[in-house]
């Protein structure tokens, strides 16, 4: 059993040109932030041009955390074994004609896979720089770069939705896309500069089947969960999802066979990785899944126009910006288990406000209200949940953690945004439907099947069906408001509902304060025993 004694905190080390280099890690991890939450911004204008339905939406919106999810853990080991900074340049190299892509798309299709690619190149760069920050810092200092790390990575997400608002409001949808590539190549010069190209790698073999079951697994998983969302497809949705329990199985099997495991589940069964790793998930998940429905919820109910909608989340940013000093002192103080707790506390909070005070008249204080409160959750809450992965494991292993901690937001947000966007979708027809279902006898007589199939696809095929129909324009259009707001709570609900199983299971399972300083200090010992 642990001690109750005071454990010392270990000496901090810093690498030479610190601040430089982790300016360089934090804009390769921002621009892959950026690229992530980039699309949401312009879903309502996607939708217009190119015809999408809401799942059709949903599957764009979660494209690039899913290309990123599916790979994070195989490309993590990659770097580990190959070199991390060289994973890193070519991610930043590759992501930049990705964005190309996305903002020459034709289709909806063509959009969703290049957003697919981009999350790809995204895997290769994401999480080598916390890998990076792991292998070059220690110590106190660790949890500090930790801590810039997660929250300007994450207010960089948050802020890009602001630029490109502003892009959209003068040029088309495609150019939303492009914003990160400026960014992008500042980061590669700096990279390629300042950052050491070998630093506690390793030499053990990657488990290359284990990383295809891993890609297999998640994706399957995620695209399964979309599916949930489209009319008539929930026997490919189930045999998705069957497949993903097949491949997750297999996975698992696979990890514990091999002798060099891509996700070392002797690691992963500790106690504050795994709980870390279910509370990043959810957190930051949350975070992609507030701002995917919230952002359609101010263009399409509140009738913001793109700058305006990208400037709400600004609250959100300079939160988790201001926050993320006090999460590493509370950390030091108070342990992670509090420091969770307080951020699962405050982002329910968020969705409590969104819940119970956003209607068709919410005034804008409300709104950023409800953005600050996610905002200093996901500060509390994101260090303690990336820093509990990599103090967890050894040093040559910190690419599992680092895929890990990556895993929390594009594998969080990945089934955050499609199950919230499953439940706004379907929300959004349930009560379409009421409502073409209570409409008087004359009116009802003109919806025919057509029209009442387009008015149930998504916000934006219901306006232009107003369009269509100017006599009935206003009428429509409040019906879709309504009918959107309705939706948006079932999402909003159940954001609550996970929340409170985050909460759950960090308070029961995380280590207390000296428990969780004996069990670092007993893994650093193990590891250096083993090396």
């Amino acid at each position: 059993m642990a001690s109750s004694a005071p454990v010392t905190l270990p000496t901090s080390t810093s690498p030479k040109n610190a601040a430089l280099i982790l300016t360089a890690l934090i804009l390769g991890a921002g621009v892959a932030n950026m690229n992530l939450s980039v699309a949401n911004v312009g879903l309502p204008d996607i939708g217009r041009d190119l015809g999408a339905s809401q799942a059709g939406l949903n599957i764009v919106a979660v494209g690039f955390s899913l290309g990123l999810a599916a790979t994070v853990l195989y490309l993590g080991a990659l770097g580990d074994r190959y070199g991390r900074k060289g994973m890193l340049l070519l991610g930043l190299i590759i992501g930049i004609p990705a964005a190309l892509m996305s903002s020459l798309s034709p289709t909806i299709e063509m959009l969703a896979l290049s957003r697919l690619i981009g999350g790809f190149a995204a895997g290769m760069a994401y999480p080598t720089t916390l890998a990076l920050i792991t292998a070059l810092w220690s110590g106190p200092a660790r949890t500090r770069a930790i801590a810039l790390w997660s929250a300007i990575g994450a207010a960089m997400s948050a802020s890009s939705t602001l630029l490109a608002g502003a892009v959209l409001l003068v040029l088309p949808w495609g150019y939303s896309f492009l914003i990160a590539v400026p960014f992008a190549v500042v980061a590669i010069f700096m990279v390629w500069r300042l950052v050491p190209a070998h630093v506690n790698e390793t030499n053990d073999k990657v488990d290359h089947l284990g990383g295809v079951l891993s890609a297999l697994f998640i994706g399957s998983l995620v695209l399964g969960i979309n599916y949930l969302a489209l009319d008539s497809q929930e026997g490919i949705a189930l045999g998705m999802l069957g497949f993903a329990a097949v491949m997750g199985v297999l996975f698992f099997w696979r990890q514990k066979r091999a002798s060099e495991p891509l996700f070392d589940l002797h690691y992963a069964a500790r106690p504050p990785f795994w709980v870390a790793a279910v509370s990043g998930i959810i957190v930051f998940g949350s975070l992609m899944g507030a701002m995917f429905v919230g952002q359609q919820f101010l263009q399409n109910v509140l009738g913001y126009n793109t700058l305006e909608a990208g400037a709400a989340i600004l609250p959100c940013a300079i939160s988790m910006v201001i926050v993320a000093p006090l999460s590493s002192r509370m950390i030091e103080r108070h342990g992670s288990r509090v420091t969770l707790l307080v951020g699962f506390v405050v982002c329910m909070l968020g969705f409590v406000t969104m819940l119970l005070l956003w209607d068709i008249h919410t005034p804008i204080a409300i709104v950023a209200l409800s953005y600050i409160l996610i905002g200093i959750g996901v500060g509390f809450a994101g260090t303690p949940a990336s820093h509990a992965l990599t103090d967890s494991v050894p040093v040559t292993k910190v690419g599992m953690a680092s895929g890990t901690g990556d895993l929390q937001r594009d594998l969080g947000g990945s089934i955050m945004q499609s199950l919230l966007g499953a439940i706004l979708g379907a929300g959004y027809a349930s009560a379409i439907s009421t409502a073409i279902a209570d409409a008087p006898e004359a009116t009802k007589s003109l919806i025919t099947s057509d029209v009442s199939q387009a008015l149930q696809k998504s916000f934006g095929s219901a306006e232009d069906v107003a369009k269509q129909y100017p006599d009935y324009a206003t009428a429509i259009v409040d019906a879709a408001q309504a009918s959107f707001l309705a939706g948006a709570n079932w999402a909003y609900a159940t954001g609550i509902f996970v929340m409170i199983i985050g909460m759950f299971i960090t308070f029961f399972f995380f280590p207390r304060k000296n428990q969780e300083r004996e069990l670092y200090a007993e893994y650093a010992k193990q590891s250096s025993t083993t090396n």
